[in-house]
């Protein structure tokens, strides 16, 4: 057998993003043992793409919610004025006292795939290291469905559950929004919407990998032409399925793409991490740093050598437990306010 080249980890291929020379050794390990390709949707027609939805979602299906005291239960509620009603996914601890706090999570799946079941073992352990409820929306996704049909789902959502927050168990002055990658830039979407439409009040927006701008003229977005999970092609796939041909023009909404908004004042304050080795980089710092000079008492996480959704992919590594305790620990700071 040949020798190995130093700078090469066994089991990834010449020209991997995973030998990139800042990758954290314990991802890097991982990837060895199991590699992830990128997304490559180069390729993919709109109609591939349902079929591979659909394979996703039964896979989901088959998986049930992890065994817990956390209650799981599906509800219909009303969608934006004039649409179909939405999907939300509860999630309460059997211990729950009356006016928990509550998280209105958005999963991600760059605006094209993904569904609340993705987020279970996730949610489940928000439910019990928090003892909040939660409640994760199942909006429509693109391309059937183009802006702006997700982030009016994931308002109408929002505004249900915090009118009917006595009914769910939850302190309406304890309700946080979060969510990951393009669910991350749903959540800073829809923390613009509730500003702009008067409510509802919120105490933290934890944005985790935000997908926020579809303009993709940063330099990590350009860095990133090959990446593990998600690089720039698939993102500009995601974008293209929401705007169409507007993505990247002069006319694209902020309650579409948050770093658009020019005006970030008087929003609720604000949790954003992202990965060193990723598209989303640049411009979730860039986010950060506008809201905190907006005003905003803004929390920002860079985490050297991760990539998009790596502390999903490779939980025990120890920048994963740290990324996940950081999260927990904004929550709880936020509803102790």
């Amino acid at each position: 057998m040949p020798d190995q080249p130093l700078d090469q980890p066994a089991g990834l291929p010449a020209g991997h993003p995973g030998h990139h020379p800042n990758l954290d050794p314990e991802l890097r390990a991982a990837l060895e043992r199991m590699p992830l390709p990128a997304v490559d949707l180069a390729s993919l027609t709109y109609e591939e793409l349902a079929a591979q939805r659909a394979q996703i979602n039964a896979l989901m299906a088959e998986a049930p919610p992890p065994d817990s005291r956390v209650a799981v239960e599906n509800r219909l509620v009303p969608g934006p004025e004039g649409q179909p009603d939405v999907r939300v996914r509860l999630y309460r601890p059997a211990d729950a006292a009356p006016g928990a706090p509550g998280l209105y999570w958005i999963h991600g799946g760059g605006m094209i795939f993904g569904a609340p079941e993705a987020d279970d073992a996730l949610m489940v352990e928000y439910a019990e290291r928090l003892g909040a409820v939660v409640v994760s929306v199942d909006y429509r996704l693109a391309p059937e469905h183009p802006h702006p049909a997700p982030v009016e789902d994931c308002y109408a959502g929002l505004a249900w559950t915090a009118k009917n927050a006595a009914e769910l168990g939850i302190d309406p002055a304890r309700l946080a929004l979060g969510g990951m990658s393009a669910g991350g830039g749903l959540a800073a979407a829809t923390a613009l919407l509730a500003r702009d439409r008067g409510g509802p009040a919120l105490v933290l927006q934890l944005l985790v990998c935000p997908m926020l701008d579809d303009r993709n003229t940063t330099p990590s977005s350009h860095a990133f032409a090959e990446a593990i999970v998600w690089d720039r092609s698939a993102n500009l796939f995601g974008w293209r399925a929401l705007l169409g041909d507007a993505a990247g023009g002069g006319d694209v909404s902020p309650y579409a793409a948050p770093a658009r908004a020019s005006d970030l004042t008087g929003l609720p304050p604000a949790f954003v991490d992202v990965g060193e080795l990723e598209v989303f980089r640049d411009e979730c710092v860039d986010y950060a740093l506008r809201l905190a000079q907006a005003g905003v008492s803004t929390e920002l996480h860079l985490y050297p050598g991760a990539f998009h959704g790596s502390d999903m992919f490779v939980p025990e590594a120890a920048l994963s437990r740290r990324s996940r305790e950081a999260r927990l620990a904004a929550l709880e700071r936020a509803y102790r306010t």
